[in-house]
């Protein structure tokens, strides 16, 4: 196993533990602090290598989100989001790709690709992931305003923790 994929391994294994027991006990009460949502683990699919084949991509994305659903006892909601986000971010990076491309098995992280791509690339992708959530979670677009404002906040709260996470830890791979 190269230093890339027993990184990867950890940083899944941290991911969950954060969410699992720090972020999913964040309860800031009533009002409009009740939409803010706070989620980590959508990082894990977005710092994975570039040119990781996508059915891996896929898989990890569905490990990931299961492995959510578990401790959330949410019957695979974090994981259709997981796998959808998976699934599109091969059309994310080709979107986003820069001019001289992306280097193969490496991380798409800050320190490789530049603060202002990793910014527009991981706020694309957790606003997907988190519409995509709350739209499955509601199961209907009768909801659409709780919809939004949850993908709103959530996006807000979880965006702030990536941007944490990057600049406090700025991962290589």
């Amino acid at each position: 196993m190269n230093n890339v994929t027993l990184t990867n391994i950890f940083r899944f294994f941290i991911f969950v533990l954060i969410q699992v027991f720090i972020l999913k006990n964040i309860d800031l009460g009533e009002g409009v602090l009740n939409y803010l949502l706070f989620y980590i683990y959508p990082l894990f699919i977005i710092l994975l290598p570039s040119k990781i084949p996508h059915v891996y991509l896929i898989l990890l994305g569905f490990l990931i989100g299961i492995s959510i659903d578990l401790f959330y006892n949410s019957y695979g909601i974090h994981a259709s989001a997981a796998v959808f986000t998976a699934y599109i971010r091969p059309y994310v990076l080709s979107f986003l790709e820069p001019r001289g491309g992306y280097v193969s098995g490496e991380g798409l992280t800050k320190y490789r690709y530049g603060e202002t791509w990793f910014l527009q690339y991981s706020a694309f992708l957790l606003v997907i992931h988190l519409l995509f959530l709350f739209s499955v979670e509601a199961f209907t677009f009768i909801y659409i305003k709780e919809i939004l404002l949850r993908t709103f906040f959530s996006f807000m709260g979880s965006f702030l923790l990536v941007i944490i996470y990057i600049f406090l830890f700025n991962p290589k791979d």
